[in-house]
């Protein structure tokens, strides 16, 4: 695809998740124009999905009076491993039945545009290097901490994919106080079988028997609930081990949290705190995520943005 960062026209990003399907319509500047968003089955097809993006293309251009000759690229996030130079979604547990989905050309097919396709987490760290808390920044990691754990690393100002488009894959990392018996690959990993988001429920669950949420536990514990502290306290140090080692290794000194569990507040703040502690020679910074929710969103912005058509 043409690249021409200079040129006019429309672009849509697109986040397409387990359960929900979400795209926004944007300028040549990134700057939102419309937003539109619906509920898709674990089981749907890829080519339902992709009728359900076409509908939310025409309704956001009908909304906006924009004319659909002003739209000139789009990209996609999925979750799961996906391959960006063959525009394919190899596999995800979390659109069941979606296997060698070639959804680049699908959507270039639906759309009659230039089309990307992206890991849903590493989307969201091109979101943050874009217009994020990434902003300037050439080498850091987003960590998106939610259900799971993953990793969007982004190298002398690239996104690492790695050999078999598998590259930060974190919650796999085993460190003190996580199993260490192999973990298949598709299924949680060590790490995060411990403070993804089931894995802290799971913490709790164990000595108390009300049902919260990891971010309401940890919000108890800021309160001085001492349960809850320690929760949040074993949650944060495991946290902060596979943080280290990360930064030991990548020689990256920001770390952006993002997903459900890593916005939140006393996690990073207690995390960074024993950090802090370790008074190491390498002394990585976290920072949550300063677009949350929409990072995978203006992640796709950012990669439609530069791979639009020329001549717009």
């Amino acid at each position: 695809m043409s690249l021409n960062s200079e040129a006019g026209g429309h672009v849509v990003g697109i986040d397409i998740g387990g359960t929900n399907l979400r795209l926004c319509l944007a300028d040549a500047n990134g700057k939102l124009a419309h937003k539109w968003a619906a509920a898709i089955p674990r089981a749907s097809p890829p080519e339902a999905v992709i009728d359900q993006v076409r509908k939310g293309v025409d309704e956001s251009l009908a909304a906006t009076g924009i004319a659909r000759s002003s739209l000139c690229a789009v990209a996609a996030g999925a979750p799961g491993l996906t391959n960006v130079d063959t525009g394919m979604v190899i596999a995800t547990s979390y659109l069941l039945g979606w296997k060698d989905v070639p959804l680049r050309d699908l959507l270039e097919s639906g759309l009659g545009v230039p089309a990307s396709v992206e890991n849903d987490v590493k989307m969201a760290a091109i979101g943050e290097s874009r217009f994020g808390a990434g902003s300037g920044v050439r080498n850091f990691v987003f960590l998106a901490i939610g259900t799971g754990i993953g990793a969007g690393i982004f190298l002398n100002g690239e996104v690492l994919h790695g050999e078999g488009w598998s590259a930060g894959e974190v919650g796999y990392l085993i460190v003190p106080g996580t199993a260490e018996a192999p973990a298949d690959f598709g299924e949680p990993g060590q790490l995060e079988n411990v403070i993804g988001g089931e894995g802290i429920r799971a913490q709790w669950r164990a000595i108390s028997q009300e049902n919260l949420q990891a971010t309401e536990i940890f919000d108890r514990a800021s309160r001085g609930d001492p349960l809850a502290a320690g929760v949040l306290n074993r949650s944060a140090l495991l946290l902060a081990y596979a943080i280290r080692n990360i930064a030991v290794i990548l020689n990256c000194s920001l770390f952006v949290l993002g997903g459900t569990v890593g916005l939140s507040k006393p996690f990073c703040d207690a995390t960074q705190r024993i950090l802090d502690e370790r008074n190491e020679r390498i002394r990585p910074r976290l920072t949550r995520s300063t677009l949350g929710a929409d990072a995978q969103l203006m992640g796709a912005v950012a990669l439609a943005l530069n791979h639009r058509k020329t001549g717009v």
